[in-house]
């Protein structure tokens, strides 16, 4: 699809990766509905983006009825729906047993019911919605982009509810993309490596740059507009569908 087509929704929208993406789309002529819990954050990307191109909507991902009512209004403002990017997530460390003792069940919990069972959530809500698009090239009525990371396959001591969460999302995406390929409807995951976003910026300087040391080529921290690069080249190649795709400058994570 072309990316001034686009009508799309963005979770975690409003910040870091999730915000890179709203920006690329609009710049391209596409409409955006932004999924987030801060307010503020909204309130800030939508005067940013314009309240004709971008609306907020204070949204919980793992609350289904919630996010099937902003989904049905997002449509509404968007005049249509055929993208759905899932960028909310929490990185939820700790370790399995720590100082203080194991990690609290509901610890784990919260970071599946994000980032995992979020994901979903959404992306059956949008599913839905695009089932009864008109088809275009190839047939195709909608794009899913879910955003696992390269922790769903080396995660790190200390990432173990974390590294659950994302591997559940890279193991969902073929059984999805082949269930929906009949709407016409793709579904993809990125794995990105370590970017700069909020997540980052809290990281002391002597961890930000160990982490950037540790990355093959280039050397330094992924770029959120290099992020919301593949989206817009996944929503434009219809041919992509069903797979998880690295972006990490070759890093494999260490242990610790």
């Amino acid at each position: 699809m072309h990316l001034s087509s686009a009508r799309a929704i963005v979770t975690g929208g409003v910040s870091g990766l999730g915000l890179a993406v709203a920006r690329h789309l609009v710049a391209h002529g596409g409409k955006v509905a932004l999924f987030d819990v801060n307010d503020e954050k909204g309130a800030a990307a939508v005067a940013e983006l314009g309240e004709a191109n971008a609306r907020y909507f204070k949204t919980d991902v793992t609350h289904e009825a919630g996010v099937v009512g902003n989904v049905n209004a997002a449509r509404e403002f968007l005049g249509g729906l055929n993208v759905a990017v899932n960028c909310a997530g929490i990185l939820g460390s700790g370790r399995v047993l720590g100082k203080e003792g194991a990690m609290p069940l509901s610890q784990f919990q919260t970071t599946v019911m994000v980032n995992l069972v979020g994901s979903f959530n959404v992306a059956k809500a949008a599913a839905e919605l695009m089932q009864h698009n008109e088809a275009g090239t190839d047939g195709e009525r909608g794009v899913i982009v879910n955003t696992a990371s390269v922790a769903a396959y080396e995660g790190q001591i200390g990432q173990a509810a974390y590294s659950a969460s994302k591997g559940g999302v890279v193991a969902m995406t073929l059984p999805m993309a082949r269930e929906l390929s009949r709407f016409g409807i793709r579904v993809m995951t990125i794995a990105p490596g370590v970017f700069w976003t909020p997540m980052v910026d809290g990281m002391p300087e002597s961890v930000q740059q160990s982490l950037a040391a540790s990355i093959p080529f280039p050397s330094r921290l992924g770029q959120p507009a290099e992020f919301a690069d593949l989206v817009a080249y996944i929503l434009g190649n219809t041919y992509l569908n069903g797979e998880t795709i690295r972006l990490d400058g070759a890093t494999r994570l260490a242990p610790k």
